[in-house]
């Protein structure tokens, strides 16, 4: 493994020019969770652009069922874009694990920690890592109390969902029982508040896309409503994305690398997202951790990457290149 001197890079995946040094490929979609639909969108664009590049496909819509007999199909390895619950908790990661299935992104510790976003802002506050203040929500009295500690606006939301869903920027007292339902769920999910970051001039909100320990180029987001919410992104054609994000190199780098430390904090790997925002001193603060993108026509990483130089169909190869053992990998 070659360190840049930066501590922003990494690379250890092999380069492969054959596809079929990759066997039959799965590309898991769809699955049960919330975010059911955008994963469907992912993994439509995931086969179509490893089939484009030869590489041997078959598209899988996953249930709880069929992930335990993909080694009867003779799955050679997955490209896992199932989003939230089941595909990006660690629990498919463990049964691909199981059967001996290399699969594209993190583990099963790193995928639970990071779809548990309790449990990683409190890794990363031990590591010295900066996000939000945040309280643990028990009952919907606590939220009263979250609303006097943290004052308004601060953001009520799940910390078991992704695709922001049930997130609610809270501005009054009047939207706090609202916050409470959509944060809860029809299945009683945890809930977390957390204080509100803003007041940079340039714009609150950022990501920075990881591939193979190297970090892509910032994106400023600029959403289509209070914030980058579900319908922000992935309904608008109004949300503004800049990449180059408009940082200046100091402080894009030194973003880039605190990206790098807290997705290698939570024992992450392959490719994945960092989420972070800058307050009104541009100081950054890290949000949260996505382990399992977006590949949609408005995601992210492909986005970055290409900012990179790397197309859409060169990403999905990379990231899948990553399932490959390279000399001195202990996979």
């Amino acid at each position: 493994m070659t360190v840049a001197a930066s501590s922003t890079s990494y690379v250890w995946r092999p380069r492969i020019r054959d596809p079929r040094a990759f066997g039959r490929v799965a590309v898991l979609m769809g699955g049960w969770s919330a975010e059911r639909q955008v994963s469907l969108w992912s993994g439509a664009g995931v086969v179509e652009a490893l089939r484009g590049k030869g590489v041997d496909v078959v598209a899988i819509d996953a249930t709880r069922e069929n992930v335990l007999r993909l080694r009867e199909q003779h799955i050679d390895r997955v490209f896992n874009v199932l989003h939230g619950t089941g595909g990006e908790d660690g629990t498919v990661q463990a049964v691909l694990d199981l059967q001996g299935i290399p699969y594209t992104g993190s583990g099963v510790l790193a995928s639970a920690l990071a779809m548990d976003k309790l449990r990683s802002k409190r890794l990363w506050m031990a590591e010295g890592l900066p996000t939000p203040d945040y309280r643990f929500l028990r009952s919907r009295a606590d939220l009263d109390a979250a609303a006097a500690h943290f004052g308004y606006p601060f953001i009520v939301k799940p910390s078991d969902e992704g695709s922001s869903v049930g997130v609610t920027k809270v501005k009054s007292p009047a939207q706090l029982d609202k916050a409470w339902s959509a944060a809860v769920g029809e299945r009683g999910r945890t809930v977390m508040a957390e204080r509100y970051i803003g007041g940079c001039a340039l714009g609150h909100e950022f990501t920075c896309a990881l591939l193979d320990g190297e970090a892509l180029p910032t994106i400023r987001i600029e959403p289509d409503g209070e914030f980058y919410d579900y319908h922000a992104k992935y309904v608008s054609d109004a949300t503004r994305y800049h990449c180059p994000s408009g940082l200046d190199a100091a402080l894009e780098a030194r973003v880039q690398s605190l990206c790098v430390r807290a997705f290698a904090s939570l024992g992450a790997r392959g490719w994945g997202r960092v989420d972070f925002m800058l307050d009104g001193e541009g100081e950054p603060w890290l949000i949260e951790a996505n382990l399992v993108p977006g590949m949609t026509a408005h995601s992210l990483v492909p986005m970055a990457a290409r900012a990179r130089g790397m197309d859409y169909a060169e990403l999905c190869w990379a990231v899948l290149e990553t399932t490959l053992p390279a000399a001195g990998d202990g996979r």
